[in-house]
């Protein structure tokens, strides 16, 4: 039997809409929570959106509360541990335990974080 009938649904994006771009300006960071609950911060390093845990791995701070510095470093505003925004890397103690990194992608003006990729 051939033709179209019965043809299966696209599968479900692993990309959520959490943003748009006019909410996380250059420089700037947002919190923002996923539909499965991760708290997710976003990173907009010159133009380009980054997403990690929004939870610091050193105390469980929120990161969007701290500073993106122009290396690229997300500096938590707690006990000033410092990760690479776009690794997840420790670049400073007293963390230990790199940021989990999330999936991204902009269409348009809209932002969307898929899976956890570290």
């Amino acid at each position: 039997m051939t033709g179209t009938a019965g043809a299966r649904p696209a599968p479900p994006t692993p990309f959520e809409l959490v943003a748009r771009l006019a909410d996380v300006p250059e420089g700037g960071l947002l919190g923002v929570v996923k539909q499965d609950g991760d708290r997710v911060c976003l990173v907009n390093l010159g133009g380009t959106i980054y997403a990690v845990s929004n939870t610091c791995t050193h105390q469980e701070f929120p990161m969007s509360d701290g500073v993106l510095l122009p290396d690229g470093c997300l500096e938590c505003a707690w006990h000033g541990a410092m990760f690479d925004c776009r690794t997840g890397a420790v670049k400073r103690f007293p963390a230990t335990e790199p940021l989990p990194v999330y999936e991204v992608m902009v269409e348009g003006e809209d932002i969307y974080v898929g899976r956890r990729t570290s």
